[in-house]
């Protein structure tokens, strides 16, 4: 008897059948099921539900079938069309050698940082000197790790700057209180965990916010600092000296120190989010709850929700990073929610405050916890420009209240 995908090629298949195949209803094999659904994606009539039926195919069971040698190249290739990859998928086939090195190639020229992690720990990609020198010309790939890999051989960024998964893990002890906790998290979300098991390691994009005439705007000190030196460079203009201007503004220090100081902090940074890059969820999200700052500080800004859950979990995490969570605009709106979620997080007022005066946290929340303010903070927000109308006019209503309250309105 002919196979599924040569009764369709031949138009013996009734309309009813081509229909439950394009959906993925038959009960065929998973390989030749995606070798149809591949074929159909380009049927003018069923193409639709067949991309649609891709696209929602089982991580897993799709993975199984593209590992193997006898994966149809036809198959191959719709998963590693820009418009159909899935990140799960790609390290499976990247690895297969089915996939050409030209494609390899062009994928570590141009691909994006996420990208650029799954070649670098890929033993095929370290491997190819084409691959290798089109790395070294991705913006994404930074000094350290394209040094490591013109050293050649196994000496990648990752291989070399960062020791295995285990032993990456197995540095930070542990304690009983935080593997309960951390034993507690992963039965409560095993099932999620599974389904994004091969979820890469990637960071949400930052973002400099802009102040409306176009410039990043200063923080609290540096504004504090450049207000007193243009005052003070006022008073000099006045009395025609330049003597206040010079006091103003601080000597230089060491500048050789402060370099070496940086480039060693940067070097640390990138080592640890190397070592990161290398675990799977399931051992970002151990690491979110054993590991130390640098690690939390970097895996709250992991795309994986499971994994910023963990790191907010963890009963390592300390106050003064809730707050810096709570006032941070590179983070994903399910940290805020997370946080707003935690009631023994909202008893700290800098965390309530750095939320309302958020651009980035979700209006519910804000609209929420902005009744809780004191009015100091009220008078403050409501001429925040980065904040939504809404919040201003709400923390302006809650101002005049507050503020007159049992007297006269307080300016």
């Amino acid at each position: 008897m002919a196979s599924l995908l040569e009764q369709i090629k031949n138009n013996v298949l009734p309309v009813n059948a081509m229909r439950s195949a394009a959906k993925g209803a038959l009960p065929v094999p998973t390989e030749e099921m995606l070798e149809v659904l591949v074929y159909l994606s380009q049927n003018p009539l069923f193409g639709q539900d067949a991309r649609m039926t891709l696209a929602q195919w089982d991580a897993s069971s799709a993975m199984e079938v593209l590992k193997k040698d006898t994966a149809t190249p036809e198959v191959l290739l719709y998963y590693w069309q820009p418009e159909n990859r899935r990140p799960v998928l790609m390290p499976i086939l990247i690895e297969n050698q089915a996939i050409p090195d030209s494609l390899l190639m062009e994928l570590a020229d141009t691909g994006s940082r996420e990208t650029v992690n799954m070649l670098l720990a890929s033993a095929r990609a370290r491997s190819s000197p084409g691959v290798v020198e089109a790395l070294l010309g991705n913006e994404y790939l930074t000094p350290i790790e394209a040094q490591a890999l013109r050293s050649g051989g196994d000496n990648s960024a990752n291989a070399t700057s960062a020791p295995p998964a285990e032993e990456t893990l197995q540095e930070f002890e542990v304690h009983p209180e935080t593997e309960a906790a951390l034993q507690a998290f992963q039965k409560e979300h095993a099932t999620e965990i599974a389904a994004v098991e091969e979820k890469p390691f990637e960071l949400t994009k930052e973002e400099v916010p802009s102040t409306e005439a176009g410039a990043a705007p200063a923080s609290a000190e540096t504004a504090g600092s450049q207000e007193a030196i243009e005052s003070t460079a006022a008073g000099a203009s006045a009395g025609n000296t330049a003597e206040p201007i010079a006091a103003a503004v601080p000597a230089p220090e060491a500048p050789a120190v402060q370099l070496d100081e940086f480039e060693s902090a940067e070097q640390k940074r990138v080592t640890v989010l190397q070592r990161v890059s290398r675990l799977n969820v399931g051992q970002r999200i151990q690491l979110g709850f054993i590991g130390g700052r640098e690690e939390r500080a970097l895996l709250i800004r992991d795309t994986a929700r499971l994994v910023q859950n963990a790191v907010l979990a963890s009963p390592k995490v300390t106050d003064a990073e809730i707050e810096s969570f709570a006032g941070s605009k590179n983070l994903q709106e399910n940290v805020f929610r997370e946080i707003a979620r935690q009631r023994r997080f909202l008893k700290l007022y800098p965390v309530v405050r750095n939320l309302c005066n958020n651009p980035k946290c979700p209006l519910d929340i804000s609209l929420t916890l902005i009744k809780s303010l004191q009015v100091y903070d009220l008078k403050s927000l409501r001429h925040n420009k980065h904040v939504p109308d809404t919040i201003r006019k709400v923390a302006a209503k809650l101002y005049t209240e507050k503020a007159t309250r049992g007297g006269a309105k307080k300016e």
